[in-house]
C-alpha cells in the first residue's frame, strides 16, 4: 500500500448539548461528550479539546510504534503510556508548548533493548499527529 501518494479527510462533528458541554461525533464511533475544563470555568469530568489534544499525540505514538514494530518483527509484551501537555499564555494567547511522551514498552526475555528504542524514537519521527503540531513534541520511553 502507497499512502504517499493518497490524501485522505476524516470527518467529524460537534454539537452543543447545553451550559459549556457538546458532543462530538464521527460515522460509525461512539459519541464523545466534551466540554469546556474547569480551568476556564468548565466541567470536571468530560474529555476537553485540551485532553483530546494530548490524547491524539499519544495514541498517535502508540499506532505508529504498532504498525513499526510489527513491520520490523520486535516481539513486545505490553506498551503503555503516559501524556502530559504544557498550556501556557504566549502573547497573550493561550497555546500548548510542549507535550511529555512517557511511553514503556516490555519486552519478552532476551528480546533486542535496543532495536526497540531505535523503534519507539522512529515512531515518535514519523507520527503524523506530532508532525503536523505547532507544540515541540518529546519522547522520554522506557523499556523493559
Amino acid at each position: 500500500m502507497d499512502v504517499r501518494s493518497k490524501v485522505y479527510t476524516y470527518h467529524t462533528s460537534v454539537k452543543w448539548t447545553e451550559q459549556r458541554k457538546g458532543v462530538i461525533s464521527c460515522a460509525g464511533k461512539p459519541d464523545i461528550q466534551v466540554a469546556t475544563p474547569p480551568e476556564f470555568k468548565g466541567h470536571e469530568g468530560i474529555w476537553s479539546p485540551e485532553d483530546l489534544f494530548v490524547a491524539s499525540a499519544n495514541i498517535c505514538l502508540m499506532t505508529t510504534f504498532l504498525s513499526v514494530a510489527e513491520r520490523a518483527g520486535l516481539a513486545f509484551t505490553s506498551y503503555e503510556s503516559q501524556a502530559e501537555g504544557k498550556l501556557e499564555l504566549v502573547d497573550g494567547k493561550f497555546q500548548f508548548t510542549a507535550i511529555m511522551l512517557k511511553p514503556t514498552i516490555t519486552l519478552p526475555a532476551n528480546a533486542d533493548a535496543a532495536k526497540a528504542k531505535e523503534l519507539i524514537e522512529k515512531a515518535e519521527v514519523n507520527c503524523l499527529i506530532s508532525n503536523s503540531m505547532k507544540a515541540r513534541v518529546s519522547l522520554e520511553a522506557t523499556i523493559r
